[in-house]
């Protein structure tokens, strides 16, 4: 399975690369936007295809053509403006939705939020623009014929990763979860046809991934 990685370069999407290279019946193809960005992939045997998210529908449909599932990791970053948070978060995303929909790449993931569709956690939250864009994204794609699925991990951390999470984040005492973690839920989900459709907030727990997503 051709799997194509949005935002390769970020924190989750370059764990997610090494990993799914080493899990049978999946290719890793890594999107990046500079040459310089290549470097990292091809010390990690990940093929790389340029593409940038503030291009049209069509351009992303060409470098989107050959893949079997579209991994959409991107994140406008918390250094950037509100503007840019609408142009990535929300318009590329659903651009990436439109694209693959153009090429008949059916199964698509995309990382979202913990508490996303809660509006009165929005009110609560330092990053409110990011959840709100984030919400939209992710009711846009519910209504899109993409076997789809939305993983919405809690607060992210370059921590190691303990290999358990929970997805009942009330009954836990904390919201983080280290990024590796969610790179590992994402691999779990391309092997588990079970997640399609399904929309899940996960946090560090005592459940092994691969029960959990089970």
């Amino acid at each position: 399975m051709n799997t194509l990685i949005v935002g390769a370069n970020g924190g989750i999407g370059r764990i997610l690369s090494k990993q799914l290279v080493d899990e049978e019946g999946i290719k890793p193809v890594a999107m990046i936007r500079k040459e310089d960005q290549k470097s990292f992939f091809n010390d990690n045997n990940v093929e790389t295809v340029m593409g940038d998210l503030e291009s049209s529908v069509e351009e992303l449909s060409n470098v989107f053509e050959g893949a079997d599932a579209i991994v959409f990791t991107a994140g406008s970053g918390g250094k950037t403006d509100y503007d840019k948070t609408l142009e990535i978060d929300l318009d590329a995303a659903v651009k990436c939705m439109e694209a693959a929909e153009k090429n008949n790449t059916k199964r698509f993931i995309i990382v979202s939020v913990i508490n996303a569709d809660d509006r009165s956690a929005w009110n609560k939250s330092p990053i409110k623009p990011y959840m709100i864009a984030k919400f939209y994204a992710d009711q846009n794609l519910k209504r899109t014929d993409l076997d789809y699925t939305i993983v919405r991990p809690g607060s992210l951390t370059d921590n190691k990763g303990t290999g358990s999470i929970t997805t009942d984040p009330d009954s836990s005492s904390q919201n983080k979860i280290p990024r590796e973690d969610v790179a590992s839920v994402i691999t779990a989900c391309l092997n588990n046809n079970n997640t399609i459709g399904k929309t899940f907030d996960f946090v560090s727990g005592d459940t092994l991934i691969q029960d959990a997503v089970k």
